[in-house]
C-alpha cells in the first residue's frame, strides 16, 4: 500500500538524509598514509631525463579521432587536422607527448572490442617509440547506465541509481570488477567512474540517475564498493565530480552552476562519498566545474580553485593521488577565464591531469609558457607528473602496456559476465504503484500488449530504440506485443493514433522519461487511461515521473533505458522476477515539493 505523504521542507531533506552519514564518515581523515612509494626514486630519474616539452605533455589527456593509431579513415584525419593539428594518434603523441588519451564513441574510437584493443596497442606502440618511452594512460567514461562509451558485445551493467535501488554493495563491487576486467582487456586502464555525487535535487539534469541516490551514507558505501571492484581488476577508478555536483539544476557542460550549500551542509551531504573513496584507496578523483562560495569566496570554478583542490582535497582530506579535471571543453570551466588561462590555473590549483582541452595547442603552449615565465614552477609540474607516473607504474604499464586478442576473447562479453549483469539487474527494478495487483501480467492468457512511449537517444548499451527492445523482451517471454513509439513530446495527432491503436489491447505499457508539468507525455498517459485499457508506465530515466502521471494502474522505475534494465523490467512485468528494488531518492508531490509521496526505501513487491 502507498504510504502516507510525509511533510518535509527541502532544507529538512538536505539535513535529514545526511545525519547518519555525518557520524560515520565525517571524522577527520588521518594524514594520508599512502604505501611507501618504493619506485619514486626510479620515477624521479625518468622525470629528470624528460625535456620541458615532454613534461608538459604528460599532464594532458586528449581526444583523438579514428579507429586506429596510424591509419584512420580520411574523415577522421580531417577532424584531427582541424582540431589537433595532427593526422592521427601517433602524430599526436610525437608532437605533444601527451600522457593520456580518452576514448569517445563520437571520436570513432570504440567500434568493437578487437578494434578497441588494436587502437590501444597502436597508441602504446607509438608512445614507446618516443625518446621518453613512457606508456600512455588510456581512459574513458564507462559509468554504465545512461553513460557508456563501450557498447555491445561488452557486458553492460545497471547504472548507478539502479544499483542504488538494488542496495547491495557486493553487487556494486561485482559489477565494477566485471566492468573493469573488460576495460582492461581493451587496453583502457582509467575509468571515470564511479559517480560520487549525492543527488539531493530532483531537478538535477546533469547528474540524475548517474548518482547512486540521495542518502550520503548509502552513496558512500556504493562508491567505496565500486572503487574496490574496479581497482581489483587493475583499473584506475575515478570518483567524480569533486566537491560534489549533486545539488545543481544547471548543466556544467553549458553553464557554470552554483552550489549554495553552507560549509556544514557540504561536509554532511557532499563529502561522505569522497571520503569513502579515499579510504578505499581511490586512484584518481575528477573535479567539477561548479562554484561553491562556502569553500571559495572568490567564486572560482572548483577545477581552478586552490582553496578547494589544495585546501580541501589535498590538505583537509590528505589526498595525494591523481586529480583529473572534468573536460576543459565544457562551458562551466570556460565561463570566467580564457582557454589559455584555464590549464595553468588548474595546475596552480592542485590538479594533475588536464582533460580534453578544446584546443590542445593553445592549452599545451599556455602551460609551457607559464613554466618558462616562472608563473608555474617546474617543481610544481614535476609533482603532478610523479603522481601520474606512480599510477602508470601501479597499473603495470611500464612492465607491459599491451593487451591481446586472447584477452579480449576470454574476457569481453563472456556468458559468465552477461549472466551476472542479468542477475544484478533483476534486483534493481522498483514497483511504485500496482493498483488491483495488475502486475504481474498472467502469461497463461497471453495478454496482447501495446508498448508506447519515449525512444531517447540510445546509450551504447542499447541494441535498438527502447520501445523496440522492450517489445522484443516481452515477446520472448511469451506475450503478444507490438510497438508504437510516441516520443518525449507526442503531438496531438500522435496521441490520437495511440488512443486508436490501444483499442482491443489488454494492456498498454508506456515508457516515460523526465515528465514535466507541461509534458505531452502526461496527456498521452491520461488519454490512454481514459480508454479503460490498463496502463503500465515505466520511467526509464529519473524516477520522479510517477508524481506527474495521471491514471496508470501500475508504475515501474528502471533508472535507465539500456537493454539490461529494460529486459529486467520486462521480467518483472511477466512475473519472472520480483520487483525488489527500493527508491534510492525520495519522490515529492509535483504540486507540493514539501510533501514526500514516496520516501527513500519505498518499493512494492509481489
Amino acid at each position: 500500500m502507498q504510504q502516507r505523504p510525509l511533510r518535509t521542507s527541502r532544507r529538512t531533506l538536505l539535513t535529514a538524509t545526511a545525519t547518519a552519514a555525518a557520524a560515520a564518515a565525517l571524522g577527520a581523515i588521518p594524514a594520508h598514509a599512502q604505501p611507501a612509494h618504493s619506485k619514486d626514486r626510479e620515477l624521479r630519474r625518468i622525470i629528470g631525463r624528460m625535456s620541458l616539452e615532454e613534461k608538459v605533455g604528460q599532464v594532458f589527456v586528449s581526444r583523438v579521432y579514428g579507429e586506429t593509431a596510424t591509419d584512420p579513415a580520411q574523415a577522421d584525419i580531417d577532424l584531427n587536422l582541424a582540431q589537433l593539428g595532427v593526422r592521427d594518434a601517433a602524430e599526436l603523441i610525437a608532437k605533444y607527448h601527451v600522457g593520456g588519451i580518452i576514448y569517445f564513441g563520437w571520436a570513432h574510437n570504440v567500434r568493437e572490442p578487437h578494434q578497441i584493443a588494436g587502437l590501444s596497442n597502436g597508441i602504446q606502440k607509438a608512445a614507446l617509440q618516443q625518446d621518453s618511452r613512457i606508456p600512455l594512460l588510456i581512459s574513458t567514461d564507462q559509468e554504465h547506465g545512461i553513460v557508456c562509451r563501450v557498447g555491445k558485445p561488452a557486458t553492460l551493467m545497471p547504472g548507478a541509481m539502479a544499483l542504488g535501488a538494488n542496495g547491495s554493495r557486493s553487487d556494486a563491487r561485482r559489477a565494477a570488477r566485471i566492468a573493469g576486467r573488460e576495460l582492461a582487456a581493451l587496453g583502457i586502464r582509467q575509468n571515470y567512474a564511479p559517480v560520487a555525487d549525492v543527488n539531493v535535487n530532483p531537478g538535477n539534469i546533469v547528474i540524475g540517475v548517474r548518482s547512486f541516490g540521495a542518502d550520503p551514507e548509502a552513496v558512500a558505501g556504493m562508491v567505496a564498493a565500486q572503487v574496490v571492484g574496479y581497482q581489483s581488476a587493475d583499473i584506475a577508478a575515478t570518483s567524480k565530480h569533486f566537491p560534489g555536483h549533486g545539488d545543481t539544476e544547471d548543466d556544467s557542460h553549458y553553464s557554470l552552476p552554483y552550489i549554495h550549500h553552507t560549509r556544514e551542509e557540504f561536509e554532511r551531504l557532499d563529502l561522505p562519498p569522497f571520503k569513502a573513496a579515499i579510504r578505499a584507496g581511490i586512484d584518481s578523483i575528477m573535479t567539477a566545474h561548479i562554484v561553491v562560495p562556502a569553500l571559495d569566496p572568490a567564486e572560482d570554478p572548483a577545477t581552478l580553485s586552490r582553496p578547494i583542490m589544495t585546501g580541501v582535497l589535498r590538505e583537509q582530506l590528505g589526498y595525494d593521488g591523481v586529480v583529473v579535471t572534468d573536460s576543459l571543453g565544457m562551458e562551466g570551466v570556460r565561463t570566467k577565464y580564457g582557454d589559455d588561462r584555464v590549464p595553468v590555473l588548474a595546475l596552480k590549483a592542485g590538479v594533475d591531469q588536464l582533460l580534453n582541452p578544446p584546443s590542445l595547442d593553445v592549452a599545451w603552449n599556455a602551460v609551457l609558457n607559464a613554466v618558462r615565465s616562472g608563473e608555474l614552477t617546474e617543481e610544481r609540474l614535476d609533482e603532478s607528473i610523479l603522481r601520474v607516473l606512480r599510477l602508470k607504474s601501479k597499473l603495470g604499464l611500464f612492465r607491459d602496456p599491451y593487451t591481446t586478442d586472447r584477452d579480449v576473447d576470454r574476457t569481453v562479453g563472456i556468458p559468465e559476465h552477461l549472466r551476472a549483469a542479468e542477475q544484478i539487474a533483476d534486483e534493481t527494478t522498483t514497483l511504485l504503484v500496482n493498483t488491483g495487483k495488475l502486475l504481474p501480467l498472467s502469461k497463461s492468457s497471453t495478454p496482447d500488449v501495446l508498448v508506447l512511449g519515449v525512444d531517447p537517444a540510445s546509450p551504447s548499451g542499447t541494441t535498438g530504440p527502447p520501445t523496440t527492445v522492450f517489445t522484443k523482451a516481452l515477446t520472448e517471454l511469451g506475450f503478444t506485443a507490438s510497438t508504437l513509439p510516441t516520443g518525449t513530446a507526442p503531438t496531438a495527432a500522435k496521441i490520437d493514433e495511440a488512443v486508436a491503436a490501444v483499442a482491443g489491447k489488454d494492456v498498454a505499457v508506456v515508457l516515460t522519461s523526465n515528465v514535466s508539468a507541461t509534458s505531452a507525455q502526461r496527456t498521452l498517459v491520461g488519454r490512454l487511461a481514459a480508454t479503460g485499457v490498463p496502463v503500465v508506465t515505466v520511467s526509464v530515466n529519473r524516477p520522479y515521473d510517477v508524481a506527474r502521471l495521471p491514471g496508470p494502474k501500475a508504475v515501474l522505475a528502471t533508472y535507465s533505458w539500456t537493454d539490461t534494465e529494460l529486459r529486467a523490467a520486462a521480467r518483472v512485468i511477466a512475473g519472472k522476477a520480483d520487483p525488489v528494488g527500493r527508491l534510492p531518492v525520495p519522490v515529492q508531490r509535483a504540486d507540493d515539493p514539501a510533501t514526500t509521496l514516496y520516501p527513500i526505501g519505498y518499493g512494492l513487491s509481489y
